[in-house]
């Protein structure tokens, strides 16, 4: 040992040769802390995280040289709020002002890449920055994404966005990143979006193989190294102070080990880096929750180092992030440029394919996204209602209350152990509570802004509708049901709405009195109730009240309601010598013709009728059976997928149900593990499971589609990225998987198939034609690290994902698909608001109908809020009003964000930028005073906003600084805002309160 180490020595003593001078390293302080993962947030509060804020606080007051990073915002505002003390508090603001305490990325948590919506991504950002800033004045510049599984392409056009300097990134694939080592390119300069290229590209710093943690090996010690306030201990921290696995003191004895174990490390690390400036992350999960003995220990070392930096060629010091970039920058290299790849899948080892929690806890993936979508509908029309009502009945303050809390739970919920579903059983089911608490007082919210007196010009029941004591003749014998159905996008929409019902007959009537297109049927879900769809008509943002008569009897002549029946079809066993496509049954509509084979009850084929093209297809479930014993050979897990072999048919029998009517026709078919089982474990609906154990179930569409195996999907929902298919040595089925979160599709050069989710799932394209989509997965493993944390995912639930599909040419799905995403994730909202009852007797009208906000077929209003934040727009008023304590919420103050949701030349017409005026487009709401623009999550005027400039090898220029040259529109009354492809703009809107 004592040889290999010294001839470690001298290699590295040759490389700091090369180097023509001491290897500079920046020793960065920094704490992980996740917010969920294995323990809940309130165990991680009382065992260690509130101590770390304390801890840290008072041992960088005690020495100047001492410096920190704290990154995700959630415990630090949870200690700010409950645990800080007076004192406390104003250390933070003093060293923040000296620049020792620094804010990376900022937002609420360090959030997942692959499976997480853009919506949600900027809502966690804009939680966290709008806290910093409105509490200090700061403004994150750097992020500190170390532990997400993956590297998406969005996520650095998004904190580019946000006014970041430079991105840092940690967890790839480990071939390629072994790779990058070796040829110097752990840093680049990253043009994530296509469209956007250079105007949003991000300096990248790439984490080298020891990532975010120190390393622990020390050669001298059987005890770990550099971690001397050891292990975090739950559920209580020692009473004496003594924690498990603590590092061997730095005394005169082990100082010199240390230093020549550290600075050996730091030497491996420089050969991988162009500049003489190497990053330390000194730190790792759950560390720093006793500051004062870890910087006892470093102190001596980091002073010991410099005092010989010549004996061993390096010098070190405590740093910021923000330091050891603007070293690197400073450096004026010229770096390669990186495109729109993103870096997905993720990959540990040849058999730990990290692709498996892109459908874990399926549920929790489900309600995360509800409430994310409940989230916006709220939002827009609270907007709404304060500027046309800003004295009105509901209350501002208790209002803004309910929107923070869902805010809270749906960022919380991003964590990158937490919509993953890698979380263990009880912080899953503490995302669930969080987020179903907070959806309970919004729905409370939406009631009110529905149904108070002149919430948003519609007048209350006792208004609209008398309840008359005497009833008039004939009345008692129907009964009658009022709903209102909100549109929470700005395009006008025709949509189908389902509302459940017990009774098998219903007429619908708008709030014009009338008629409107309904069907009644049989639930698929009970035999007790009945689905009664109704086709909507509405504008953007945009309400309306409808009226449903119920009847025992078939609706009277004139009525636009049909009555849809359910045909059945015995149930067929399948089996792969089963000969197909004799007696196929042709279920039609305007677009469609479906083709079923009454062989199988499975599908057979689709017809284009406007392209007049037919594609064969079968769509059925599969499934993966994995291996649970570490012994047996590798195991899937909630992170990892790793199959056994190809996956089996799921099923043994079907049965068929049709439902044809003149609004939707509903066919149901129903899967069977075994023929002679009673209950179905999958249907078409969709309903998925309890699954049986070590069983990871797909939805397989097979298509004669000639895609060569090529996949795209989705990055979060802002672009599409192409997905070739991969061959490797080992373990080509699991990294050949891919996230969808919003849409995947395959093609050939005339047809494109795109299967559209409101969850995030898994998708991939294994044979030629096929696309399937993991949507639902069991697993148990015996594996000691997962069971001494409770994470082997014995998930028995039920879950019900939708799923949309379209067929069509190229040139029809590209202008459709990602408008059609958006409207699966948004649709209308359907509130009740009453039980059937007796007849009322309506009121004339005394209001008009409600003005629609509708934008351009290619633009997206991603965000209407008031987040009621305390802070002044003009910076320089803002740090003033902190220093004086003059700061109240702003309830006036609107946060827009636009987005274009089109690549260029993805259409000939949609890919254009489109020019709107910002007073027309809004005049739906209320008249626009004043206009600002903001960077992304709202911190930055953007005329001030200067992000670095960086030397890249496409286009050398110098490495100074830049801002985004935009006019200032709404200053000079000027209100016209041009919105090119896959551009994000973000503005205050000041209206004209009424």
């Amino acid at each position: 040992m004592g040889f290999l180490i010294f001839t470690l020595f001298l290699f590295f003593t040759v490389i700091c040769a090369e180097r023509n001078g001491p290897i500079q390293t920046f020793v960065i302080p920094h704490s992980h802390m996740d917010v969920g993962w294995v323990y809940t947030i309130q165990e991680s509060m009382h065992a260690y995280a509130a101590n770390v804020y304390s801890s840290v606080t008072e041992a960088l007051t005690q020495n100047k040289q001492r410096k920190f990073i704290a990154v995700e915002q959630e415990f630090f505002r949870l200690w700010w709020d409950s645990v800080a003390t007076d004192k406390h508090k104003k250390q933070v603001r003093q060293l923040l002002k000296e620049s020792r305490l620094e804010f990376v990325i900022g937002g609420q948590v360090m959030h997942d890449e692959a499976v997480t919506d853009l919506d949600d991504e900027i809502l966690q950002l804009t939680e966290g920055h709008g806290f910093l800033y409105e509490t200090f004045g700061v403004r994150p510049r750097f992020s500190w994404h170390v532990d997400p599984f993956g590297a998406s392409a969005t996520t650095p056009v998004l904190f580019a966005l946000a006014g970041f300097h430079a991105h840092l990134i940690s967890r790839i694939d480990y071939d390629l990143k072994d790779g990058m080592q070796k040829s110097k390119k752990l840093q680049f300069v990253w043009r994530g979006s296509p469209s956007l290229k250079e105007q949003q590209e991000i300096f990248t710093h790439t984490m080298d193989q020891f990532s975010y943690c120190t390393p622990s090996y020390l050669p001298f010690s059987n005890s770990s190294g550099f971690y001397w306030n050891g292990v975090a201990l739950f559920p209580d921290p020692p009473k004496n102070g003594i924690y498990p696995n603590m590092s061997l003191p730095v005394t005169k004895e082990t100082l010199h080990s240390y230093a020549k174990t550290m600075v050996q490390n730091i030497q491996q690390r420089a050969v991988w880096f162009r500049t003489n400036h190497v990053l330390w992350p000194w730190g790792c999960d759950k560390q720093f929750y006793n500051s004062s003995v870890q910087f006892s220990n470093m102190d001596p070392l980091v002073e010991y180092i410099n005092q010989n930096s010549k004996e061993f060629g390096v010098t070190v010091q405590y740093a910021t992030l923000s330091e050891y970039f603007q070293a690197v920058h400073q450096s004026n290299l010229t770096w390669e440029v990186r495109g729109s790849e993103d870096f997905l899948p993720y990959s540990t080892e040849p058999f730990q394919a990290w692709t498996g929690f892109y459908a874990s806890r399926n549920v929790l993936k489900g309600i995360a996204r509800r409430a994310s979508s409940q989230l916006h509908a709220v939002e827009t029309l609270f907007t709404r209602y304060r500027v046309n009502y800003p004295d009105g009945p509901v209350p501002k303050e208790e209002a803004l209350q309910k929107l923070k809390a869902l805010r809270w739970a749906v960022s919380e919920v991003q964590h990158h152990d937490g919509i993953t579903g890698t979380e263990s059983p009880k912080v899953s089911d503490m995302y669930i509570e969080h987020l179903t608490q907070a959806m309970m007082g919004v729905e409370e919210l939406l009631a009110a802004l529905f149904l108070l007196p002149q919430a948003l010009g519609t007048a209350s029941n006792s208004e609209a509708f008398n309840r008359q004591d005497s009833h008039s003749k004939g009345s008692h014998q129907d009964l009658e049901q009022h709903i209102i159905v909100y549109n929470p996008l700005a395009w006008n929409t025709t949509a189908i709405i389902n509302v459940t019902v017990t009774f098998p007959m219903a007429t619908v009537f708008d709030d014009q009195g009338q008629p409107v297109p309904a069907q009644t049927q049989s639930s698929a879900d009970s035999n007790m109730t009945y689905d009664l769809f109704i086709v909507v008509d509405l504008g953007g943002l945009q309400h309306k009240k409808y009226l449903i008569k119920f009847s025992e009897k078939p609706g009277k002549e004139g009525s636009l309601t049909h009555q849809a029946w359910v045909v059945s079809f015995k149930r067929l066993n399948v089996s792969q010598e089963l000969k197909t496509g004799r007696r196929l049954l042709p279920v039609l509509n305007e677009c469609y013709k479906i083709m079923l084979d009454q062989d199988t009850n499975l599908l057979h084929s689709i017809t284009d009728r406007h392209e007049k093209r037919t594609v064969r297809m079968s769509q059925d479930f599969w499934e993966y059976q994995v291996n649970g014993n570490v012994s047996a050979g590798p195991i899937s897990d909630n992170y990892i997928f790793s199959a056994n072999g190809s996956a089996v048919r799921a099923y043994k029998a079907v049965k068929m149900e049709i439902v044809p009517g003149k609004i939707i026709t509903e066919i149901r078919q129903y899967f069977y593990r075994e023929e002679t089982d009673e209950d179905y474990t999958y249907s078409q609906s969709y309903s998925l499971g309890p699954l049986v154990v070590n069983t990871e179930a797909v939805l397989r569409t097979k298509t004669s589609l000639k895609n060569n195996r090529t996949l795209f999907t989705d990055d979060n929902g802002y672009q599409m990225m192409k997905r070739p298919s991969r061959t490797f040595v080992n373990d080509s089925v699991a990294r050949n998987y891919y996230p969808m979160v919003r849409m995947a599709y395959i093609e050939d050069d005339s047809s494109r198939l795109v299967l559209l989710s409101e969850r995030a799932h898994g998708a991939s394209s294994q044979s030629e034609g096929e696309l399937e989509v993991m949507l639902h997965r069991r697993l148990w493993n015996n594996q000691e690290w997962t069971l001494s944390y409770n994470l082997t995912l014995n998930d028995s639930s039920v879950v019900r994902p939708v799923l949309w599909m379209t067929l069509g040419s190229l040139a029809a799905t590209s202008s459709l698909y990602q408008r059609e995403a958006l409207e699966l994730q948004h649709r209308p909202v359907v509130m009740p608001i009453d039980r059937p009852q007796k007849a009322w007797r309506k009121e004339p009208r005394t209001r008009s109908p409600i003005r629609p906000v509708v934008l351009p077929d290619n633009l997206h209003l991603l965000t209407l809020s008031v987040p009621g934040w305390v802070y002044n727009s003009n910076h320089t008023l803002h740090l003033r009003n902190i220093e004086t304590g003059s700061t109240q919420p702003d309830y006036d103050r609107v946060l827009l964000r636009i987005m274009h949701l089109y690549e260029k030349g993805e259409d000939p017409v949609l890919s254009q930028p489109s020019t709107i005026n910002m007073k027309e487009v809004l005049r739906g709401m209320g008249e626009v005073r004043a206009l600002e623009e903001r960077s992304l999550t709202g911190t930055w005027d953007i005329a001030d906003l200067q992000r670095w400039k960086w030397k890249a090898s496409e286009d050398p220029g110098r490495g100074v600084s830049v801002g985004v040259k935009r006019s200032s529109v709404g200053v000079r009354g000027e209100f016209n805002v041009t919105i090119s492809p896959k551009e994000i703009r973000t503005f205050f809107v000041y209206f004209k309160l009424k």
